[in-house]
């Protein structure tokens, strides 16, 4: 028996096969879940082929979570292929260039608002939108980079992560009493096509293996996909609002 036996999700940001959303995927339909995918824009057949990739090729649906009309028919797109939701991956991120890199001081708000927007407020747009499908003991879980520190070259997207993170606990408060549970899961740095494309990005990566009381290994995403297997399976039923650290355990050193 699997530990995602019988359950039904709904999987944002599979990019690549190199996506942390991708192995999560690939985990939960090895644990016995059956797997939605959404994309959209020019990266939509790009998921759609990197689906086929899956033990199960798993259907695409379109959704912008920045898009009102999206967001309204975000269940009616998911019901064509499945009658309710047992869990959510939140996989998305995104800062222009201009606002990472060294330029907390110089980025404007246009481009700290997009940021934001994307990174943060769209975990509230997302789980408002599949809540009609969401019932009691059902899980919504996040990505993060730990938001409470300064990060090098991080900049506004370290505060948009602080906002996604703020954002999590005012949802567990209000998705509570329906018994949705929503938590994150704070990864080391891993080499994604999102990663690589933070400007100097090998400074966040430098001294993490060796600093790491467990050590790390950038390219691997099969630790982080399975804490957030674990968050969606039934074995955590009273945690919710909660960060869950997988970086080797950097986060609880000093130096």
């Amino acid at each position: 028996m699997g530990l995602l036996d019988g359950k039904k999700l709904l999987i944002t940001g599979v990019l690549t096969d190199g996506s942390i959303a991708f192995h999560v995927a690939r985990l939960a339909q090895e644990q016995g879940a059956e797997v939605v995918l959404t994309s959209f824009g020019r990266q939509f057949r790009l998921t759609q082929a990197i689906s086929r990739r899956l033990p199960l090729p798993a259907p695409v649906i379109q959704l912008d979570v920045t898009s009102d009309e999206d967001l309204a028919a975000l269940a009616d797109r998911v019901r064509e292929h499945t009658d309710h939701l047992d869990g959510v991956v939140h996989s998305i991120g995104f800062a222009p260039q201009s606002v990472m890199g060294g330029n907390f001081l110089a980025a404007e708000w246009k481009d700290v608002s997009t940021a934001i927007e994307v990174s943060a407020y769209s975990l509230k747009s997302l789980a408002v939108a599949a809540k009609p499908l969401l019932g009691r003991g059902s899980s919504i879980v996040g990505l993060t980079f730990d938001g409470r520190f300064s990060w090098p070259v991080y900049d506004w997207m370290g505060v948009a992560k602080a906002a996604l993170e703020g954002t999590s606990r005012y949802l567990a408060r209000d998705l509570g009493p329906e018994g949705i549970r929503v938590n994150l899961v704070s990864a080391g740095p891993i080499r994604t096509t999102a990663a690589k494309s933070i400007p100097g990005v090998s400074r966040l990566e430098e001294g993490w293996p060796e600093r790491a009381p467990l050590g790390w290994d950038i390219e691997d995403p099969e630790p982080t996909a399975r804490a957030v297997a674990a968050l969606l399976s039934d074995w955590f039923p009273a945690t919710t609002g909660e960060m869950v650290h997988v970086d080797g355990g950097l986060h609880a050193t000093g130096a």
